[in-house]
């Protein structure tokens, strides 16, 4: 990496981690929320599904605005609406007469700033000069887990020590880490994604372009592939180590989510050894065989290594994926990457959601949805292979 931009990757990193805190700490929170506030636990429930719902409107509408505004506001408003949306989440359910309502604009706040967090971040790091875009686009992903990974450490540890009647106070803590960064943003040099001379390709321009819903497609199923595991990991490990559910939590998401980051931060750290293509394609059968694991073993500790196996067989599907498209379609600026993220998102809830469905249908067998679930990595494979014939045509 240019010297110059050093400071660049490292806010982007935070960047992720920042993302992160937004996404997973408050439902570390919940019950909490329900006794403290008198709130019904399917009522809290829906708060994750208000922060899904805003990331991907914004995921939309930062196709319009933000090459108008730029990327350093942009990316500095994204930190502003973090910070924001988790001091509300302290001060908001007491001030207001109603505490859900305090909560809901909390989470809507957080969730502007996270989906901006997720559309800016990538093309920040790949507009940034590097000898091998690939490796740190996978490196700056990692740090996404990292920061899930550390949450969920740290907060448990807090609550351990102080009791989780002080939440409030570790709020405050996680708050200056988008302050910090956003400050940082403010500051370190962020270049163009779209060379001098060129212009960005537009939406109409891509959706007429084959390789880009290819590209989605594999976007789709990399959020599906990653979350209908990891959705439920701590119902599989309660199951495969007869422990409680907080220890399932630790046992289950956090594994997968440090094999998860384990993979990303192995091809960033020998990426320009491995070639991509081989990679994504080896981490698809990986995941294809993951999946087999979990629903088909007759012991349900294996199917728990199953879901460790899963977090680090899809590292590489989302930023992948990514530095695929920066190099399949190199104009695609903005609008190429804000769809992506959409299509990341929708692959995230459709997965959880495909799995539970189907599981509901046979009378809640978990493992009978993920075996449906094959699908997911089946498809990408398929996409992955699609994509390279399509790039050897066009050369």
């Amino acid at each position: 990496m240019n010297k110059k931009y050093q400071g660049t990757m490292y806010a982007c990193f935070v960047g992720y981690i920042v993302q992160a805190i937004v996404n997973n700490f408050a439902p570390l929170l919940f019950l909490t929320f329900e006794k403290s506030y008198g709130i019904r636990l399917s009522q809290i429930t829906l708060l994750i599904t208000i922060n899904f719902c805003v990331q991907l409107l914004v995921d939309l509408a930062a196709t319009k605005f933000i090459d108008q505004i730029g990327y350093r506001v942009s990316i500095v408003a994204a930190h502003v609406f973090s910070a924001a949306g988790l001091l509300g989440l302290a001060v908001l359910p007491q001030m207001l007469p109603d505490p859900y309502t305090g909560l809901v604009l909390s989470v809507a706040v957080y969730a502007i700033g996270g989906g901006l967090i997720e559309v800016l971040i990538s093309p920040i790091m790949e507009s940034c000069p590097s000898e091998n875009k690939e490796k740190a686009m996978s490196l700056l992903h990692s740090f996404y887990c990292w920061g899930h990974v550390g949450v969920v450490l740290v907060s448990t540890v807090f609550f351990k020590v102080f009791g989780i009647e002080n939440w409030r106070i570790l709020v405050f803590l996680w708050i200056l880490i988008p302050v910090v960064n956003g400050i940082a943003f403010c500051r370190v040099p962020i270049a163009s994604l779209i060379e001098e001379n060129e212009v960005a390709m537009s939406l109409g321009q891509l959706f007429r372009n084959r390789i880009f819903w290819i590209l989605m497609v594999m976007m789709v199923c990399s959020g599906a592939s990653e979350q209908a595991v990891s959705q439920w990991a701590s119902v599989f490990a309660e199951q495969g180590l007869g422990v409680s559910k907080a220890i399932g939590d630790l046992a289950g998401p956090m594994t997968f989510a440090i094999m998860m980051g384990t993979a990303r931060a192995f091809y960033g750290k020998f990426g320009d050894r491995i070639n991509l293509d081989r990679f994504m394609q080896a981490s698809g059968l990986l995941c294809l065989l993951s999946y087999l694991v979990i629903s088909l073993a007759p012991v349900p500790v294996l199917s728990l290594a199953g879901c460790a196996i899963c977090g680090l067989s899809v590292g590489i599907m989302w930023p992948g994926t990514f530095s695929k498209a920066a190099g399949a379609l190199r104009n695609g600026g903005t609008a190429m990457f804000a769809m992506l993220a959409l299509g990341g998102d929708l692959g995230c809830s459709g997965g959880p959601t495909v799995v539970g469905f189907v599981s509901g249908l046979v009378d809640n067998n978990l493992k009978k949805g993920i075996l449906v679930g094959v699908m997911f990595p089946v498809l990408l494979l398929i996409a992955n292979m699609l994509l390279k014939r399509q790039k050897e045509q066009i050369s």
